[in-house]
């Protein structure tokens, strides 16, 4: 039996669950939401809703807009995002570059710019940039996102290759300065997510690959990552799936790694990088071996027909700077996955949307942390257009 210590806890957490699917449901059809809406939805009473409404206005979440159109009785007011006030603080932080964001609670991006390092002015610049930002917005701040290469807990980065980290606090050190909770995302974790943000109802499983400098992988269920227990999933590019005289070395020391043959330094040559803009790229595509991207294609196909037949995903999604690799490389991959195994389903193969934005996906792990609520696409999209640059 529930003391009355209990009971208030058992209180106060329904009404914050329900608090979250109020406000949910106005980020799923902002400025046609109505509180009448709300409790059809929920099942609460017209009072209860009212009561969650006027606690999301005082929060500063939910602002009211125009009167709904009338159904014959008395007019109901729209419900709309809020996006006066709150604002998520987004640093996407890459080997030589990181884009930072400020994004309203409606997806509109408030400002973004980019700031430049390299490995031994790295550390310096972002803490300056961390301090800037809380200078200049610290008032508004409700939360951070911050995306990565290298594995995280969201707390600490426990391994990143490319920025030479390893089981650093960074979260704890952000905190200290803008004074709000950050989360740390990987940054194919992240483009994942926001794929998945595109689509109203995502469900299954959905297999993201990216592609670049080097190779990662993320899953989806539902339209939530599905990370492993040691926040480890995803680690494909060192898988060895080349053999024999056609394994080549890989940086890491071994053989026949996907990496070693579908990164897109090992297709493109070592003129590649991840800091190359989409025209200096481009040129690269133009001028690349063939027999290379052929190898690449058959690589990744082999690594996608073995995670395929475990997973059952409902389609493979290929991302990051892959796409500029062009229908032909796409067509490959498909033409190497298309005959299926025995007992299993030919899975469709795509490049990534290019409407999302490279720092969506960051954004949209920061709202869901901070309120438990996700954008719609159509945010998702409205996010995606404010793209730092």
């Amino acid at each position: 039996m529930l003391n009355s210590d209990d009971a208030l806890d058992t209180q106060a957490a329904v009404r914050r669950a329900n608090l979250r699917r109020a406000l949910q449901l106005v980020f799923r059809s902002p400025g046609a939401q109505t509180r009448a809406g709300i409790a059809r939805a929920t099942g609460l009473t017209a009072a209860t809703a009212s009561s969650l409404v006027a606690e999301l206005i005082d929060d500063r979440l939910v602002v009211e807009g125009e009167q709904a159109a009338s159904t014959g009785g008395k007019r109901a007011t729209t419900l709309s995002v809020d996006p006066r006030h709150h604002l998520l603080f987004v640093l996407v932080i890459q080997p030589t570059v990181a884009h930072v964001s400020l994004i309203a609670l409606d997806g509109s991006a408030v400002h973004s710019h980019t700031v430049t390092y390299d490995a031994t002015t790295r550390d310096a610049v972002l803490d300056d940039t961390i301090q800037a930002v809380a200078a200049e917005f610290g008032e508004r701040l409700l939360a951070a996102g911050v995306q990565l290469p290298g594995t995280t807990d969201g707390r600490h980065v426990l391994e990143s290759v490319q920025l030479r980290w390893q089981d650093v606090p960074l979260a704890e050190r952000f905190e200290r300065v803008l004074g709000v909770p950050v989360l740390l995302v990987n940054d194919v974790d992240a483009e994942a997510i926001a794929e998945a943000g595109m689509e109203e109802s995502p469900s299954g499983y959905r297999l993201f690959i990216h592609l670049g400098g080097g190779v990662g992988a993320a899953v989806t269920l539902d339209g939530d990552l599905a990370p492993g227990p040691r926040d480890r999933a995803g680690e494909i590019g060192h898988v060895q799936v080349v053999f024999g005289d056609a394994a080549r070395a890989c940086r890491c020391g071994q053989q026949g790694c996907l990496e070693s043959a579908a990164a897109l330094g090992a297709m493109l040559g070592d003129g590649f990088s991840d800091a190359l803009d989409a025209s200096e790229i481009a040129r690269l595509v133009a001028d690349a071996d063939e027999a290379l991207l052929d190898e690449g294609a058959l690589a990744l196909a082999r690594a996608v027909k073995l995670i395929s037949a475990l997973l059952d995903p409902i389609e493979v999604v290929i991302g990051g700077p892959a796409a500029l690799l062009g229908p032909h490389f796409l067509e490959r991959v498909r033409r190497e996955t298309e005959y299926p195994s025995r007992g299993t389903a030919q899975v469709p193969v795509r490049y990534a949307d290019p409407r999302v934005s490279l720092s969506a996906g960051a954004a949209q792990a920061a709202l869901t942390a901070a309120l438990g609520v996700r954008w719609s696409p159509e945010q998702l999209r409205v996010a995606s257009a404010g793209r730092a640059g």
